[in-house]
């Protein structure tokens, strides 16, 4: 019998600080995950400075909890899996320090790993992969179409040129007066509402694959500005709804575009926003109509957040493919796929 690889993960890279136990890149012995929420909340955002010195507090406790929860050992580890970018660099710092104590002080192999393949291999708990395969990522810094012709290989086919969607849901939430993160309040007025404001689709017809919603969020914006000058309440469902519309319509007519381009046998749908259930029932419908060839996968929900278990399955991937960090390993966060 073929021996468990075990891997110990590490997940930094903004207000989560996550660390989890994955045994053979499938399977979750524990996966803890320490938010930050509410510190951020009256900020209306993401500190910096705050979420490092959260994650200098709770990252001993989170590696604590996650080999108890998952009733392992330092010896029975194989390997620690981190991340060292994209990510705010305190936060990523944070990480990778104790990752790399952990690593030598128990004679590990360290794997370095990307945030965002991390997001598409979450999708992984859900499902085999089959390849080649296309993945839609949506978070809140990252908005990208990456094609994947065989394992441990990433193409980005398209990407975001300014706000990312889940960063364009937390500024025009900012507006209606919804608390830090806005995703999830703002995707459930949306079902409520309907689409009669009609703001703009930016991109979507293009000879590209790339997005674009900073008009949108400026559309938006004006919109509420105008009609609060003019003493006038507008409909916050429809607003939402409005908002979303353009959002899923721009994601999902790109995509399928992408997939018309890039033949593929899967598509993932990754990332913060890939918990959002106007774009998951658009894409589910639209790719049984256009594409019903493609296996439509969908990261778990309580997986598309930022997590540890991601990492830890992306890092056993790259743990078979003989990726391996030395102690210099820095933090890189503008990295790229």
């Amino acid at each position: 019998m073929a021996e468990k690889t075990i891997i110990l993960a590490f997940e930094s890279s903004c207000d989560e600080t996550s660390v989890a136990v994955i045994e053979d890149g499938t399977k979750i012995l524990s996966n803890i995950v320490a938010t930050q929420i509410a510190s951020h909340q009256r900020f209306g955002g993401v500190v910096p400075e705050v979420a490092s010195r959260h994650h200098i507090e709770q990252i001993t406790s989170c590696i604590e909890d996650a080999l108890t929860t998952a009733g392992v050992t330092y010896d029975e580890l194989t390997a620690v899996a981190v991340t060292y970018g994209p990510g705010l660099v305190g936060s990523l710092l944070i990480g990778l320090m104790a990752a790399k104590t952990v690593a030598w002080a128990h004679h590990l192999p360290l794997i370095p790993v990307n945030h965002m393949t991390g997001h598409i291999y979450a999708a992984r708990f859900a499902g085999e992969f089959n390849y080649p395969q296309m993945a839609l990522l949506v978070s809140g810094g990252h908005t990208e179409l990456v094609y994947m012709p065989a394992p441990h290989e990433y193409q980005i086919i398209g990407e975001t040129r300014d706000d990312a969607a889940g960063e364009a849901y937390d500024k025009i939430g900012r507006v209606m007066g919804i608390a830090y993160p806005a995703g999830k309040a703002v995707d459930e007025l949306a079902a409520q509402g309907q689409d009669v404001f009609n703001f703009p689709r930016a991109m979507e017809n293009e000879d590209n694959f790339d997005f674009s919603f900073s008009g949108l969020k400026s559309a938006f914006i004006n919109t509420v500005h105008n009609a609060d000058q003019r003493g006038e309440t507008l409909n916050r469902a429809d607003l939402a709804a409005s908002f979303q519309q353009s959002v899923v319509d721009v994601l999902v007519h790109k995509t399928m575009r992408a997939l018309a381009q890039y033949p593929v046998k899967q598509l993932v749908l990754a990332g913060g926003v890939a918990a959002n259930r106007g774009l998951r029932t658009a894409l589910t419908e639209q790719l049984a109509t256009q594409q019903p060839e493609v296996n439509l996968l969908l990261a778990p929900l309580k997986l598309c957040g930022d997590n540890a278990a991601m990492i830890g399955a992306a890092g056993y991937i790259n743990y078979q493919f003989g990726d391996r960090a030395a102690w210099d390993l820095n933090a890189q966060p503008g990295l790229s796929l």
